[in-house]
């Protein structure tokens, strides 16, 4: 995808600050687009557990939210919004310092679901975090928790 193209999300939503889990983990998105999501988070103390290690709640958050940025892009143009239904996430290398860099790509997007699948690297481009979301698409008329769907809340 070339620099600057109209179809890559990521600058307008880093700068809607919309999000308020993004936004307090200083996830920064750097491609979005309904083919796929890249972001990178640089490790604090915010992001650590008590063992000094990143803790699984952030991997998992950091999927979730790639999947959901994505799967929202490819359902919007014909007004629909997505949830998250499930999220399975799989740890495999502790991390406590440095850059994160995670992408989600999807797997399957029908009609009612979508299901995407992302990884989260260390610096040296090891595997940290696998997950696999599936989310719901839900009608321009869907009410999600007392609003309608894709309202402020």
């Amino acid at each position: 995808m070339a620099e600057g193209d109209p179809e890559d999300f990521a600058a307008a939503f880093n700068a809607a600050s919309i999000d308020g889990w993004v936004s307090a983990m200083g996830l920064r998105l750097v491609r979005a687009t309904g083919d796929g999501v890249e972001a990178e988070l640089d490790v604090g103390p915010q992001h650590r557990q008590a063992y000094g290690i990143v803790h699984g709640g952030v991997h998992a958050g950091i999927i979730e939210t790639l999947a959901s940025v994505g799967a929202a892009l490819h359902a919007l143009p014909e007004g629909r919004s997505v949830v998250g239904l499930e999220n399975h996430t799989s740890f495999l290398r502790a991390v406590r310092s440095g850059r994160l860099r995670a992408e989600a790509r999807p797997l399957d997007r029908g009609r009612r679901t979508q299901v995407w699948e992302g990884s989260v690297r260390d610096e040296q481009g090891r595997l940290c975090a696998t997950g696999r979301v599936r989310l719901l698409v839900l009608e321009p008329d869907a009410v999600l928790a007392g609003q309608r769907a894709g309202a402020p809340g």
